[in-house]
């Protein structure tokens, strides 16, 4: 059927094939969304009563609109009389695909739990039973959340009985003692099944068991489950509760069981296999401040057993915070998750004794389908931290875990259920119960920064969060959005330092990419640094960026190296502060110092592509060419279409007289505003003066709309050997306060002896 076009569905592809017929991709060529259409086969579709089947699921799960129920548009017949239902399209993997390999977590397995039991509840106020709830029939989507599918055996109140004379329908491991005996069932039949549903997610394996149909109906009837001395005490009671024999003694609706599984006690939610968790997490800064006490625990009151690779000479333990997932039913807090894992990363590198992964690094494995081994290993890090987010108005369901890298293995999970107005109130009543709980014992400073908070105010830190989401794009459409929602978070709270350097942050890396004039961004930003220091003077972030403004606008670098320092002492472990100090060394032609610097910001930050192409680029100014290379190539290997890695390898090949492949790379990196000017330059240097003098006269035109870096008109002409017209584009760039100023010694070319020139000397 691939390629075929069934009423107003393209059929892509198969997604798999059940009892009772198959289901396929396909394209809507209407709306122009993915779809998922399931066939009833060929050989059954001359049975009316499994006709019926089919268009009674329709009926069923079309009448009910629920997060948790995967989505009915419609039911239509084929020009050969094949039903079909088309219901929407969900990237992700079944419960039973999901538990092929063993149990899950116990914080994973209740969240399914409590999805699942969401969803019935809204079914079973329908006035619907499923009839056939298990792992095949729940959906997993990428992001978490649960889709309750197939109502081909649902039964409506009061509809007329479907089951088939002399036939059991459903799948028999998980029927009910009723179902089972052919008797009349209602809505506590699913809960029984939502009972096996969770014993096999936390166990691994299915409670009731045998060599054949009959031998399994004979266990359920007969049989009582054996629950594992590991499971929680809470989870027991709740398992059992659903698989009691006689119906009256089972959980009555759904939400009982929702409810039972929300108020489980946080320190039952362990894992019992190790397995990773994937958990709905939403953690303002104070939650943050609890979670680390707890890491701080296991990284210094634990005892070391699994060190870290040669590569690690510190001899420091080492730790990643993964993107927090976003399973907030709107799909809308992404922001917040981003925003509450990268505060985490933040407040942790303010700790003494333990290296933490810069944001770059470790967002990067965002979205991506990757076990934590996996993850640790390409991180270098012992230990892991993730989470993720289920909120519903004002309602959030919080959990965390530590896991360590060397073995898969929680050392450390908790879960809440909180209003996000109350976050800031309870949260000395929170760390003070866990800090009696692990008895941590840390030092004065370590625990001050770890409680200290840069806002009380939660509607302040909601935009700040915003305004780093975006600023996090480093696009000029997403640093100037972030520009308002900082400038929200000041209004808001005037004292709230971190949202004054975001700010300023978003103003130099505006200039630096030539959105903006240097003399009217920059300024601003250093009055808003300014003011950040006035709140608080211990902000090593705000210190970096004043090293920044210091070196790349100010032109001093005394007071630039004073700054850097300072941000080190502060925090030594914030990758940006290296990076940028890499780039003073730059400046003063401290080559090797420069390379120090940025291999200590590539330990923090071992993912990040500019800091990886960036010491391609010193090694190659280095004339160390062919580590320069291969630090090029593996930037492109991490992400093919990053723009200054290709930038780079084009000024490497132009150092080697590729000027063909030099080309080739700087077309590739066109998204770089200045990187026109190497272009020219190439055509220059190829004897194509006409092409570069092409370019000049864009840039020169482009400059009367927008700001065009004076320094990129200056590298064509002395490509072309106007050394005179390159010196005055050079002057113009030295009054504008051009960006590239400080690394005028690599931009202009040693040729001819131009750095003996004295307009040379003079700039």
């Amino acid at each position: 059927m691939i390629g075929q076009t069934i009423s107003h569905y393209k059929i892509t592809g198969k997604i798999g094939a059940g009892g009772m017929g198959e289901v396929y991709k396909a394209e809507d060529t209407r709306l122009g969304r993915t779809m998922a259409l399931k066939f009833l086969s060929r050989e059954l579709s001359s049975d009316s009563e499994l006709k019926e089947r089919l268009l009674q699921e329709a009926r069923a799960a079309s009448s009910l609109d629920h997060v948790n129920i995967c989505t009915i548009y419609e039911c239509d017949e084929t020009e050969d009389g094949r039903l079909f239902i088309a219901m929407a399209y969900y990237e992700g993997k079944t419960l039973k695909d999901k538990i092929r390999h063993g149990p899950l977590s116990t914080s994973e397995a209740v969240d399914f739990g409590v999805q699942t039991a969401e969803g019935l509840k809204k079914a079973h106020d329908s006035g619907i039973v499923h009839r056939d709830i298990k792992p095949a029939n729940l959906f997993i989507t990428s992001e978490g959340q649960v889709k309750i599918l197939d109502f081909g055996l649902a039964k409506l109140t009061g509809d007329v009985t479907l089951t088939r004379t002399g036939t059991t329908m459903g799948t028999v491991a998980y029927m009910s003692p009723e179902q089972a005996r052919g008797e009349k069932v209602d809505y506590r039949t699913d809960i029984w099944s939502l009972g096996v549903v969770l014993y096999q997610m936390l166990t691994g394996k299915l409670p009731f068991k045998g060599d054949n149909e009959q031998a399994v109906i004979y266990s359920i009837l007969n049989d009582k489950p054996d629950l594992s001395p590991e499971l929680p005490s809470h989870l027991k009671s709740i398992i059992t509760t659903c698989l009691e024999k006689n119906p009256v003694k089972r959980y009555q609706k759904a939400e009982h069981i929702r409810d039972k599984l929300k108020k489980m006690d946080p320190r039952e939610k362990t894992s019992l296999n190790g397995k990773r968790s994937v958990t709905k997490t939403l953690i303002p800064t104070a939650l943050a401040v609890i979670f680390l006490f707890a890491v701080v625990y296991f990284l210094f009151l634990q005892p070391d057993k699994h060190s870290r690779s040669p590569d690690n000479v510190s001899g420091k333990k080492s730790i990643a915070v993964l993107p927090f997932a976003d399973m907030s039913p709107q799909k809308d807090q992404e922001y917040f998750c981003d925003g509450i894992a990268e505060e985490l990363i933040n407040t942790l590198t303010k700790v003494s004794g333990f290296e933490v992964t810069a944001r770059t690094s470790a967002f990067s494995f965002k979205g991506k389908n990757l076990d934590i081994p996996s993850i640790g290993k390409k991180l270098n890090v012992d230990l892991v931290v993730e989470g993720s987010v289920r909120k519903a108005e004002d309602d959030l369901r919080i959990t965390a875990q530590l896991v360590k890298v060397s073995d898969g293995y929680h050392l450390w999970s908790k879960s809440y259920d909180r209003k996000l107005k109350d976050v800031f109130a309870i949260q000395e009543d929170i760390s003070r119960s866990i800090m009696e709980e692990l008895k941590i014992n840390l030092l004065a400073e370590d625990k001050t920064r770890l409680e200290k908070q840069y806002t009380d105010n939660i509607e302040a830190y909601n935009q700040y969060l915003q305004g780093l989401y975006f600023w996090s794009k480093r696009t000029e459409e997403g640093l100037k959005k972030s520009l308002g929602y900082f400038q929200q978070a000041i209004d808001i709270d005037p004292q709230y330092a971190l949202a004054y350097v975001g700010k300023a942050d978003a103003y130099n890396l505006l200039t630096y990419w030539g959105f903006l004039v240097p003399k009217e961004a920059v300024p601003k930003a250093k009055t808003l640094v300014e003011q950040a220091l006035q709140i608080d003077d211990s902000l090593a972030e705000a210190y970096a960026s004043m090293g920044w403004i210091q070196m790349d606008y100010d032109w001093d670098w005394p007071a630039a190296e004073a700054s850097f320092k300072k941000a080190l002492e502060l925090n030594p472990n914030y990758a940006l502060t290296y990076h940028w100090y890499g780039a003073y060394y730059e400046s003063q032609g401290q080559l090797e110092q420069s390379l120090e610097m940025r291999k200590k910001a590539l330990a923090l930050d071992p993912l990040s592509l500019q800091i990886n192409s960036q010491i391609g680029y010193v090694l190659m100014v280095m004339d160390r060419w062919d580590e320069a290379e291969q630090y090029l190539k593996k930037t492109l290997e991490m992400d093919p279409n990053c723009s200054f890695a290709h930038q780079n390898l084009g000024h490497l090949y132009v150092v080697k007289g590729w000027l063909d492949r030099a080309l080739e790379e700087y077309q590739k990196a066109q998204d770089i505003p200045w990187t026109a000017a190497f272009i020219g330059s190439t055509y220059a240097k190829k004897g194509e003066e006409g092409k570069a003098r092409e370019i000049i006269t864009q840039l020169i035109e482009q400059s009367k709309e927008t700001y065009v870096r004076p320094s990129a008109v200056s590298v064509i002409y002395f490509a072309l050997g106007d050394y005179e017209k390159a010196f005055d584009w050079m002057e113009k760039g030295f009054e504008e306060r051009d960006p590239v100023m400080p690394w005028v010694r690599f931009v202009v070319p040693d040729e001819d002896g131009l750095h003996s020139h004295p307009r040379f000397t003079e700039l």
